[in-house]
C-alpha cells in the first residue's frame, strides 16, 4: 500500500498537481491521556500519573494506511482507543472530518460510531462466543436501518467479500480458525460502511501464512472501499509493507513520523534506527550488519526520566538530553523526529530543518498548532 500512486501527498500540505490543500480525514492536536494512580484505602489519594500517552500530534488523509509502531507500554494501544472514544483523553483535541470528537453530543456519536470502527486484537475474545456469525456482522446492518431478508443478503455478501464462504452466516465463532475469525471481525468493522478502521495488532495472534492473507485482504478492501487505516503493530516488518507513513512511539511521546520508505531506508531517531536493526533478516550475508543498541528497560511511565525520555538507553545521548527535551523537527521528504543527535541526515538537510508543526507545545504556549 505505500506505493500507491496518489499517496505521496502528506496531510496537510499542498498537492503538487492540484494546487488546493488536502484536509485530513483524521486530524489529532497535543493528545494527552494521564491515568491517575491512587494510594491508600480510605482516602483515595492520586499519588502518581501514568504517561501513557503525552502531547501526540500527526493526522490522516483520505484512503491513507498510518502504521504506530513501538515497544511494549509506548502508548500505542491507548492512543488508538482514544481515537474511538472509548478512553476520553486528558487534553488536547481529536478531529474527525473536522469535528471535535472529544465534545460531541450523543446524535454526533451515533454518527461518530457508523464512521469508524476497530478491529481487535485477539479474534477469539472480540466475538461473542453465544451468536452465529450472522448476527455478529449483521448488529452493524441494524444501526443502519438494514433488516429482514435484505439483511441476511449482504450478510452473505460481506463474508465473501472477507474469503469467507456465505454458508457460514449461521456458525459459531469457535467454529472457525483464527485467521477466519480475523476475517469476521474485518466483515463486522465494514458492515457499518465506515471511513476509518483502527486496527490494533490484527495479525499477531496468526500464523505468518495467515498473516500474509489477512494482510492483503485489508489492502483489497481498502482499495474497494477507500478506507483510511491506523494500524497499531509491533512488527515492523508487517508495518513496512502496509503503510503509506509510519509514527514510532516511545513511553507516551511521538519520536519519528515520516513517510515508510523513507523512514526504513533512512531511519533519523536512535530508537528507530535499533528497532529496525532488530528486525530478523534470513541472509547469512547480513548477519554481521552493524546493530545500534538499545540499553537496560524502558523507564516507569509513571516517572518518566528529564529530557529525551529515551536518553537513559541511547548510545549517542549527551547531557543536552538529558536536560532539554528534543522538539519534533521537520526535515525533507516530509520526515520528522524528536533528537538532538539525528542519524542519517547531511549537513544540508540540518540546515533547512525547521520546527515540525506537530512538535510538542512549548512552556505557557495555549493555542494548539494547526497541521
Amino acid at each position: 500500500m505505500a506505493s500507491r500512486e496518489g499517496m505521496t501527498t502528506s496531510p496537510g500540505t499542498v498537492d503538487a498537481d492540484a494546487r488546493f490543500p488536502v484536509a485530513p480525514l483524521l486530524d489529532v492536536e497535543h493528545l494527552s491521556l494521564h491515568f491517575p494512580v491512587k494510594k491508600g484505602v480510605v482516602f483515595n489519594r492520586v499519588s502518581a500519573y501514568v504517561r501513557a500517552v503525552d502531547d501526540v500530534s500527526f493526522s490522516l488523509s483520505e484512503h491513507e494506511t498510518l502504521g504506530l509502531v513501538g515497544e511494549t507500554g509506548g502508548g500505542k494501544s491507548t492512543l488508538a482507543r482514544c481515537l474511538l472514544r472509548l478512553l476520553r483523553p486528558t487534553e488536547g483535541a481529536i478531529r474527525f472530518r473536522g469535528q471535535d470528537t472529544t465534545s460531541m453530543g450523543r446524535p454526533e456519536e451515533r454518527s461518530f460510531r457508523r464512521e469508524v470502527q476497530m478491529v481487535f486484537q485477539d479474534p477469539q475474545a472480540s466475538l461473542n462466543p453465544r451468536k452465529r456469525v450472522g448476527q455478529i456482522v449483521g448488529a452493524g446492518l441494524r444501526l443502519r436501518g438494514v433488516k429482514g431478508a435484505a439483511a441476511v443478503q449482504e450478510v452473505r455478501g460481506l463474508l465473501t467479500q472477507v474469503g469467507l464462504s456465505s454458508e457460514h452466516i449461521n456458525r459459531f465463532p469457535h467454529e472457525f480458525s483464527g485467521g477466519q475469525r480475523q476475517r469476521v471481525g474485518v466483515a463486522r468493522a465494514l458492515a457499518v460502511q465506515p471511513s476509518l478502521i483502527v486496527l490494533d495488532e490484527p495479525v499477531s495472534a496468526l500464523d505468518v501464512s495467515v498473516q500474509s492473507q489477512v494482510i492483503n485482504l485489508l489492502s483489497d478492501l481498502q482499495d474497494e472501499f477507500h478506507l483510511g487505516y491506523v494500524f497499531v503493530a509491533h512488527d515492523l516488518a508487517v508495518v513496512r509493507h502496509v503503510s503509506d507513513r509510519v509514527a514510532v512511539m516511545y513511553l507516551g511521546k511521538l519520536v519519528e513520523l515520516s513517510p515508510a520508505d523513507e523512514l526504513y531506508s533512512k531511519p533519523v531517531h536512535p530508537y528507530t534506527a535499533a528497532l529496525l536493526a532488530a528486525i530478523p533478516i534470513p541472509d547469512l550475508e547480513m548477519r554481521h550488519r552493524r546493530r545500534l543498541p538499545m540499553l537496560g528497560e524502558p523507564a516507569n511511565p509513571m516517572s518518566p526520566p528529564p529530557g529525551c525520555r529515551f536518553h537513559p538507553r541511547c548510545p549517542r545521548a549527551s547531557d543536552l538530553c538529558s536536560a532539554v527535551e528534543p522538539p519534533l523537527t521537520a526535515y525533507a521528504n516530509g520526515h520528522a523526529a524528536a533528537c538532538h543527535h539525528p542519524l542519517n541526515l547531511t549537513a544540508g538537510e540540518l540546515a533547512l530543518a525547521t520546527r515540525s508543526p506537530l512538535s510538542p507545545r512549548s512552556a505557557g504556549e495555549a493555542v494548539p498548532v494547526s497541521v
